[in-house]
């Protein structure tokens, strides 16, 4: 049986996300800004109309924003991810509606667990999701009709609007989505099983546009003559693997049909965790820096004990804004190893302030500061302690019993618990003056309906 993927991609997420409660925006011009309302990171149809580009600073296209009156918000991510997990809920129940199916269908063959169908979904980023639909025809449902009763469905339960690529490898329901979402006459919906149909598409793709191709790699592609997603598919498999790599050679099986990329229903644990923002005003003093580091430190760790891991090495970075030429400049990072790995947040934070103290340097007005944990490792990964270590040294021992009472605390009560000196000012913190409600996690903040 022919394997079919489909890449379900929400349409502008976080702009639609704010106009679900705000139907009167729909039509309308909507931006969503970064932290601190710095840059604009979600754009409507009609922003992206106007020619404002992501990522753009905000102060630069300020004329824009008045002339067409474009609605800003600062970004809700409390909003946003409730909404996201709604989604991804919905499509779920998709994968595992059809694997019923297909169960009662042919029993003998299709089985919730067996070789035949196993019902997967992956989810890919906040607004994106991989569904293994195959088994669709062992229904008798066309997948067309399958891709719009997805989209139908999530727009009616969230009013999310979705777009739904499909094809035998997740690099093709990549494109497939990519062409959904650029022609309207698809109607949100492409297949792209089809070989005719597959090459008439990789043939209007650029080679910098298929998922997985970086810029350079883009680069040397059309420096051998390689324009086309279809002069890639085109190649030889071994001469591609010694021209370039294995990645770009399983890129080309791919683009040919030939799943490489399992769907991974599990999402692979971090290596790296890092936890950084900038201020809303500039930090001159240390103590500031070391407030906002330590706080930084104990979401980092949260984060590390939430993938059940332990960090080996913490590296912790300053500098000041790079975008005020005017001001002295100045950056630093450094490093340093934990022995043994952690995932106690005193000993980050301890490790950190350490490092904080030999790069910070008085007289430079701080724009941005950071943390990152590397080096991660399991937790249930033996480690053999040093027998002369001295526990009654200044530095605490790993105990994540505690840890794992603060975090349940950290859940619990919004304000927290706190193992740093953040009792000063936190003015510092990230601007959020267009912050919308929490509509839907927050009892004081639902929407409220008033019948006349």
């Amino acid at each position: 049986m022919q394997p079919l993927i489909a890449l379900v991609d929400c349409n502008n997420f976080y702009v639609s996300c704010e106009r679900v409660f705000r139907p009167d925006l729909i039509g309308k011009p909507v931006a969503v800004l970064s932290n601190n309302d710095g840059c604009i990171v979600a754009r409507s149809q009609e922003v992206k109309d106007l020619g404002i580009k992501m990522a753009v600073p905000l102060y630069q296209v300020q004329n824009l924003i008045k002339q067409y009156h474009v609605q800003l918000f600062s970004s809700n991510y409390t909003l946003y991810a409730d909404m996201s997990a709604r989604v991804m809920s919905i499509l779920e129940e998709f994968t595992q509606h059809l694997a019923l199916k297909n169960k009662v269908s042919n029993p003998a063959h299709y089985t919730l667990q067996g070789a035949g169908f196993t019902p997967s979904l992956e989810v890919y980023s906040i607004d994106e999701a991989f569904l293994d639909l195959t088994g669709i025809a062992a229904c008798q449902q066309d997948s067309i009709a399958y891709g719009r009763k997805i989209r139908k469905t999530v727009f009616r339960q969230t009013g999310i609007p979705v777009c739904v690529g499909m094809a035998p490898t997740k690099t093709l329901a990549k494109l497939a989505n990519h062409a959904a979402k650029k022609w309207k006459k698809t109607g949100g919906v492409v297949d792209l099983s089809d070989p005719v149909r597959r090459q008439k598409l990789l043939r209007l793709v650029s080679v910098k546009d298929i998922w997985g191709i970086g810029s350079r790699t883009a680069s040397k592609l059309n420096q051998s003559g390689i324009e086309s997603a279809w002069d890639l598919a085109c190649q030889p498999i071994k001469h591609i693997q010694n021209r370039f790599n294995v990645l770009v050679a399983r890129t080309v099986m791919e683009l040919n049909g030939i799943p490489c990329l399992a769907l991974e229903e599990i999402a692979p644990e971090k290596q790296q965790i890092v936890c950084s923002r900038s201020f809303s005003r500039r930090l001159t003093q240390y103590h500031e820096l070391c407030a906002a580091l330590s706080e930084f430190c104990s979401r980092a760790a949260e984060k590390l004990r939430n993938q059940h891991s332990m960090a080996g090495c913490v590296t912790v970075f300053i500098r000041t804004n790079p975008f005020n030429p005017q001001k002295p400049q100045y950056q630093r990072i450094a490093s340093t190893k934990i022995q043994p790995a952690t995932q106690d947040t005193r000993i980050i934070i301890a490790k950190a302030n350490t490092l904080l103290k030999e790069i910070y340097k008085s007289g430079y007005r701080y724009h941005k500061c950071g943390v990152e944990l590397s080096e991660i490792q399991p937790e249930s990964h033996f480690v053999q302690n040093d027998l002369f270590r001295d526990t009654e040294s200044d530095q605490p021992c790993d105990n994540r019993g505690l840890m794992q009472v603060m975090d349940q605390i950290n859940q619990r009560f919004q304000n927290g618990v706190t193992l740093a000196s953040t009792q000063l000012s936190q003015d510092w913190k990230p601007r959020s003056d267009r912050l919308s409600r929490r509509y839907t996690t927050d009892w004081n903040e639902l929407v409220r309906v008033k019948c006349i």
